[in-house]
């Protein structure tokens, strides 16, 4: 056991471990989570393959999750979540190679982890985003996720520590759009500042165009206004539905609408804040 200080990042963390490890593969797991039973088994299988730099798999919602725990697992989970960018990371899902990857499970070669300098220290969260970009794209060597590299990943719990969380995610890739563009300049990032954007602009534009007696521009404007916030409700009552069915619990159906609604702001304005700002102050 090596013992740090409180304060240390954890990337600080995990590179002081990776320092005294001696075996040739780093295998990283957040202390929020727990593995399957053959997790390092089928991790030690697929990195027979030295063209592989890391393989990974994802993190459940473990059943003794509370409610509120599970209402964010499952907004984690679901399509209108994160828009399909990320649900294949908290339920099993086909096999494919990734370019980015939380560490909350991910499996390294020891050799590519030091070429590229191990984590970088700057940033918390993002650490593991810029491993991922620099293990691919500079070393040129893959990244494999795969289903049975399964982990149980506790979750933040509705609302604040939740909300906190996405704060800091959307806050670190709306940086990372200008500094790693080829995993963080992806359009699904951007859909949550988007649209927070349009949330708040469309009903002022009506009301200034209403003042000058535009009537048709405003009433126009208030039409598209409110058929996006039909069409997003309607996805809302949609996956609430689904999801009501497959936990069986009519707790996290209520939870969910207003736990995605909530994380799509949250996310975007925090999202706007790294895109502009031109450092992350720790």
């Amino acid at each position: 056991i090596i013992q740090t200080y409180e304060q240390t990042k954890p990337a600080d963390k995990r590179d002081i471990g990776a320092k005294v490890a001696k075996g040739d593969i780093l295998a990283f797991i957040d202390d929020d989570v727990y593995p399957s039973e053959t997790w390092l088994e089928h991790a030690v299988l697929l990195m027979k393959d030295k063209k592989l730099a890391a393989v990974c798999g994802p993190g459940v919602t473990p059943a003794s999750d509370s409610n509120r725990q599970k209402a964010s697992g499952w907004m984690w989970s679901t399509l209108m979540g994160t828009g399909g960018v990320g649900s294949y990371r908290c339920l099993p899902q086909r096999s494919r190679e990734v370019d980015d990857f939380p560490s909350f499970n991910l499996i390294v070669r020891a050799t590519d982890f030091n070429k590229v300098g191990g984590f970088s220290t700057a940033y918390w969260p993002g650490e593991d985003t810029k491993l991922c970009h620099d293990l691919v794209y500079k070393l040129q060597k893959k990244i494999i996720y795969h289903p049975e590299i399964l982990v149980y990943h506790q979750r933040r719990p509705v609302f604040t520590k939740h909300l906190a969380q996405i704060s800091r995610y959307g806050l670190h890739r709306g940086f990372f759009a200008k500094r790693l563009p080829k995993t963080s300049r992806r359009l699904v990032y951007f859909l949550p500042l988007f649209s927070a954007v349009t949330a708040v602009t469309l009903p002022l534009s009506s009301i200034f165009f209403l003042a000058l007696g535009k009537v048709y521009i405003a009433s126009s404007l208030l039409t598209i206004f409110f058929s996006l916030i039909f069409m997003y409700s309607a996805a809302l009552l949609i996956t609430s539905f689904f999801v009501g069915i497959k936990s069986r619990s009519f707790v996290i159906s209520l939870l969910l609408p207003p736990t995605i609604t909530a994380s799509h702001f949250v996310y975007g304005y925090h999202f706007g804040k790294g895109l502009f700002a031109r450092e992350l102050q720790d």
